[in-house]
């Protein structure tokens, strides 16, 4: 049986987020975030898409967005949780069992997702570090993930 997980801690080269992980949600995206995490394949991981009032997306290792971990891809855990600032979700190809270990962080109320994006936590600390992520798609000076661990 795999660890459960109850937060994710991201130090971003803009400050510390604490984020609660929900594995009443979506229990094997939360399993695969905090192995990922503990794993070290975050570190060093920038945030190549951030859309100002939308969201912050990372977790590609190559920062193109187009890529993910060796791991296989995760069927969808959808639910009714609302996509709103502070929310975790899963970031995905076209198909929706397409989640690896790319994941974005709303900036704000995203409500359009609902139900087509796996939410795996909540930003509970530190969402001012990932509003002042630097912005584009990529941004010119990506923001990036210095360290993640999950516990």
């Amino acid at each position: 049986m795999a660890d459960t997980f109850e937060t994710l801690t991201l130090t971003l080269d803009t400050g510390e987020v604490k984020i609660k992980l929900r594995p009443d949600l979506a229990p094997e995206h939360v399993a695969r975030i905090g192995e990922l995490a503990n794993d070290g394949f975050y570190d060093g991981v920038v945030f190549h898409r951030v859309i100002d009032g939308f969201m912050a997306q990372g977790g590609d290792p190559t920062g193109t967005g187009m890529h993910g971990s060796d791991k296989p891809n995760l069927k969808a855990e959808f639910s009714k949780e609302p996509h709103v600032r502070g929310v975790a979700s899963m970031a995905r190809a076209q198909s929706p069992n397409s989640a690896n270990s790319q994941f974005f962080i709303c900036l704000d109320d995203a409500r359009f997702l609902d139900g087509q994006y796996t939410v795996w936590g909540e930003v509970t600390d530190g969402m001012d570090a990932v509003d002042a992520l630097p912005k584009g798609e990529p941004p010119r000076t990506p923001g990036k993930i210095v360290k993640a661990s999950a516990a």
